[in-house]
């Protein structure tokens, strides 16, 4: 909000807190979030408790953001076409797939996912076993609301 060039920031409450470690346990976290590029402890903590969660979303089957990452070799016989009546059973789950030729035989699929943690997995582990399939990884994230 502007008000006579002056900007206003609605600014969430922070709450600080004190834990104790052992002095190894500091110094490997500390070795850790200096390699990873944090700029203070305090940001690594609230990455590892934004994991934490996401990870219970997952196990607890709650909604959950991602995305399937795929590598397979187009000319494997049907496969496009399981491919296809795959993610179109998945039509609720998949927000967008991205197509890239990687050389003649070879193709990167990218597919957004949004869903109940157990439809994800489900989708990841059918395309993943289908025949020609290179390779998949399944990476998730928090959808953005306000309970996560």
């Amino acid at each position: 909000m502007f008000l006579k060039g002056v900007c206003f920031y609605s600014m969430s409450e922070l709450y600080r807190f004190g834990i104790s470690l052992e002095k190894n346990l500091i110094d490997a976290f500390d070795k850790h979030i200096k390699s990873r590029k944090y700029q203070n402890r305090s940001e690594a903590i609230r990455d590892l408790i934004r994991e934490e969660l996401v990870q219970k979303k997952w196990t607890e089957g709650g909604v959950v953001a991602g995305a399937i990452v795929m590598t397979y070799d187009h000319h494997k016989r049907e496969l496009v076409n399981r491919m296809l009546d795959i993610q179109h059973d998945f039509q609720g789950t998949i927000l967008s797939t991205q197509h890239v030729h990687l050389d003649h035989h070879h193709c990167l699929e990218v597919i957004a996912v949004r869903g109940k943690a157990r439809d994800v997995e489900r989708l990841s582990t059918t395309l993943k076993a289908l025949v020609g399939v290179k390779h998949l990884s399944l990476s998730i994230s928090a959808t953005g609301e306000e309970s996560d």
